[in-house]
């Protein structure tokens, strides 16, 4: 029986990964490559964040505190009886609810009717979509301030004024052209080819849009959403003129309500009123940043 030696053949240990270590002098470097990017951030960051805190601060404080005492101070006496002065002066329940009322159904024709002539400008193909477009573009132009006194008439003469009906037809007609020239910019990021393929499949050009079109546009609907509701949600122009009786304020003509017969202005009341109203929306816009930012990638690219 012969017996054959194994070989035996040495196999190096692979070291343990060290990270390179940076030098004093290369540490130091490092930071002062970064410096100015974190001033900036740094910057930025107060610049935002200041407002918001001054807001809060006075939120508290009473009229003559923040008549006699700088406004960047702490309250010598925290009245929290702000935030309840603030709901029973302002109305805020009932303003609210009539923003809400008049926001929502200017929200949903806009949404609706900009993305349905998103649709047509850009993916139908007919003669003259592109002066349509520039119809819509011309409208972007337009100062709202300039045909006010003429759609008060016009309301006045149809008697729907005093009513929610006006305020929401002029938000629907002002938040279009922005929104079907965004719309026409998402969609031409769409290939047409999809929608060829479902009209070849038997899908009639409404089938299309519901069920291929709209649902593709998901971020950009959300985007241009929010856009649209911060513009309707801060306007007090149209609100104060078209809103008619106190029953129809909305929350930005509510705030006007801290203004005393003569001027005199109830601060601490009205901070506290402006705080309800502004962190509810940034809790809104905190929870859909990041479907904004989609929607705005979205359409920055041609597929």
């Amino acid at each position: 029986m012969t017996t054959l030696d194994a070989q035996t053949t040495a196999v190096p240990t692979p070291r343990a990964f060290q990270p390179h270590r940076r030098t004093p002098a290369e540490r130091v470097r490092h930071v002062l490559r970064r410096l100015p990017a974190w001033l900036t951030i740094a910057f930025l960051v107060v610049v935002t964040a200041y407002p918001l805190l001054w807001m809060v601060i006075n939120s508290f404080k009473s009229n003559a505190d923040f008549l006699n005492n700088p406004s960047y101070t702490f309250p010598e006496v925290w009245e929290w009886s702000n935030y309840i002065t603030a709901w029973e002066t302002g109305n805020l329940s009932t303003t609210i609810t009539n923003s809400v009322i008049v926001t929502l159904p200017s929200l949903a024709l806009i949404v609706l009717l900009g993305t349905a002539a998103g649709f047509a400008l850009e993916v139908l193909v007919f003669k003259g979509r592109g002066g349509i477009l520039l119809l819509f573009l011309a409208g972007i132009m337009i100062p709202l301030q300039m045909i006010v006194l003429p759609l008060f008439n016009l309301f006045y003469a149809l008697g729907v004024n005093n009513s929610y009906l006006p305020m929401i037809l002029i938000y629907t007609a002002s938040g279009l052209p922005l929104t079907v020239f965004m719309m026409a910019t998402f969609f031409r990021a769409i290939p047409r080819e999809i929608f060829e393929a479902a009209t070849i499949d038997g899908a009639s050009m409404i089938r299309a849009f519901f069920s291929i079109g709209f649902p593709m546009m998901r971020n950009a609907v959300v985007t241009v959403a929010i856009v649209q509701f911060f513009l309707i949600w801060n306007d007090l122009l149209i609100a104060l003129i078209f809103g008619g009786k106190k029953s129809l304020n909305t929350i930005q003509v509510g705030l006007l309500n801290f203004s005393g017969e003569y001027g005199a202005i109830n601060y601490g009341p009205l901070f506290a009123a402006i705080c309800i109203t502004t962190f509810g929306i940034l809790v809104l816009y905190l929870f859909l940043n990041q479907r904004i930012m989609k929607g705005l990638a979205a359409g920055a690219v041609k597929g």
